[in-house]
């Protein structure tokens, strides 16, 4: 069964990692290294995003689209990566999900198709 999982970053997170000093930061950073490392069979495909103040939003409703700078929503919780699985079943992705060192919350949704 194919999955993505999103993660998700709160504003705590983010103040935590950046209150880090270096060797800190980059041994939170290898953590998530060996994960993706010790997962690799599992995972087909992940990306780092850019921060939410890069990113473009088109609204499709009505007349014409509506593009505005900036996030669909501004909050306190932000994507800033995700990956997709292929795993037996949902059970599988909640075991892999609950070994993650890095940010707090990982979204975990079924591919369709």
């Amino acid at each position: 069964m194919k999955y993505v999982l999103m993660f998700v970053e709160t504003e705590q997170f983010a103040a935590d990692l950046a209150a880090m000093g270096e060797a800190e930061r980059e041994r939170a950073y290898g953590r998530v290294r060996q994960w993706f490392a010790d997962n690799a069979d599992k995972i087909k495909g992940h990306t780092y995003l850019m921060p939410s103040h890069t990113a473009t939003t088109v609204r499709l409703e009505g007349g014409e689209p509506v593009i505005t700078d900036g996030p669909f929503v501004e909050g306190k919780e932000i994507i800033s990566g995700f990956a997709e699985i292929d795993v037996a079943d949902l059970d599988e992705a909640l075991r892999m999900v609950a070994s993650w060192p890095a940010c707090p919350l990982v979204e975990i949704r079924p591919i369709a198709g």
